[in-house]
């Protein structure tokens, strides 16, 4: 008994892209057909369906059927592609003489040519290769069973997201406006964004080992953080009561430079305690003090002292504190009689006085920075 395994291709990419004219036929034949077509087009399905169609008569052989595998391409289009595939079966039948065929095919219209075969010889079976690895699919499958494999990604992206779906239709209910439930969710996505954009989540989970270990070391600037996390708040209350007292007329700009001018003094006074606690610290630590610890207390006594002053000149400005008068003083024999500054040379002072407590602080910190400590305490000791 002979079968003709018969792979058919009527887009006739076979002998496109191969250059090779169809039929082809025979084991060896073949199998360097697969070998250039895969060179030629390795993402075509052609070449699973050559390889189906070796595999198929490999089984076929190994059941006593003299099986015979080839391939045939149609040439041109539609009719004329039809009838050059007729030609070849017929090429093939007169060659071989075979008692039935096998049709192998990898698309519907490859499956068109079925009848011309079945018109030519008995047809026993068609097989239809459909290829497991398709690229859009297979990726997008693939990435999305690795998304829901990981448990970090399925927390961040599909709680949220199940969050917004239950409580949606919620606020739709409760307040019956469309706008106010939109309006809530995205404020609640966009600090979820920002939550996550500033890393606020990996600062809390390393937040409460940096306050074990700061305990369990005895460190300063514990105490000093906690000092300054109370000026700080009675900094903002200062300006909050201050605020309260403008009329509902003031604009925004003003009230703004009227809370920055009460609060900036309590703000300063927390910003140097933290960082006189962090200067202890590095020196109990390290025996030593960078420059940038003994540059930053300075630093935030001179950028409050210019807040300072601008903020003064615009709440002068508009009369809502008194200008700044220099009391008389005597020295001996030398009087200095009190005036008054005007908005100008008050704002002008702030930022000098600000930029001569930045330089002093650069040459203190250039001036220990230079200093041996071994030496100091040599000195010390005796």
């Amino acid at each position: 008994m002979r079968t003709l395994v018969v792979c058919v291709d009527r887009t006739g990419d076979l002998s496109r892209k191969t250059g090779l004219e169809t039929p082809v036929a025979g084991w060896e034949a073949v199998q360097s057909l697969v070998v250039d077509m895969g060179v030629a087009d390795p993402e075509d399905s052609s070449v699973n369906t050559l390889l189906e169609a070796l595999r198929v008569t490999r089984d076929l052989r190994d059941d006593d059927d003299d099986a015979v595998v080839a391939a045939v391409s149609g040439v041109g289009d539609d009719v004329t592609a039809d009838r050059s595939v007729a030609e070849q079966v017929d090429d093939l039948l007169e060659r071989y003489d075979p008692d039935s065929a096998i049709v192998v095919v990898d698309s519907e219209e490859d499956e068109r040519l079925v009848p011309i075969v079945e018109s030519r010889v008995q047809v026993d079976a068609v097989d239809r290769v459909v290829v497991r690895q398709a690229r859009d699919l297979e990726s997008t499958y693939y990435l999305l069973k690795q998304f829901l494999a990981d448990e970090e990604l399925r927390q961040t992206v599909l709680v949220p997201i199940g969050i917004v779906l239950l409580v949606f239709p919620a606020l739709m209910m409760l307040t019956g406006s469309l706008a106010v439930a939109a309006a809530s969710i995205t404020t609640v996505i966009g600090l979820f964004l920002l939550y996550k954009g500033l890393s606020v989540d990996d600062y809390l989970a390393t937040l409460p080992g940096q306050v074990r270990d700061a305990l369990y070391s005895g460190r300063v600037s514990i105490v000093t953080y906690v000092v300054a996390v109370g000026l700080a708040l009675v900094g903002v209350f200062a300006g909050a009561l201050r605020l309260s007292e403008l009329p509902m007329t003031t604009p925004p700009l003003l009230a703004g430079m009227a809370f920055v001018y009460y609060s900036v003094p309590w703000l300063a006074l927390g910003g140097l305690a933290a960082s006189t606690g962090r200067l202890f610290d590095e020196l109990i630590q390290h025996d030593e003090v960078r420059t940038s610890f003994l540059n930053l207390p300075f630093g935030v006594l001179a950028v409050a002292l210019v807040v300072r002053g601008f903020s003064a000149y615009f709440v002068e400005r508009a009369a809502l504190v008194d200008s700044l008068t220099v009391p008389v003083v005597q020295v001996g024999a030398l009087t200095v009689h009190g005036f008054a500054l005007t908005p100008e040379e008050r704002l002008a002072s702030f930022v000098v006085l600000g930029v001569f407590v930045s330089l002093v602080g650069i040459r203190v910190s250039t001036r220990f920075s230079e200093t041996d400590y071994d030496d100091v305490e040599q000195v010390l000791e005796r």
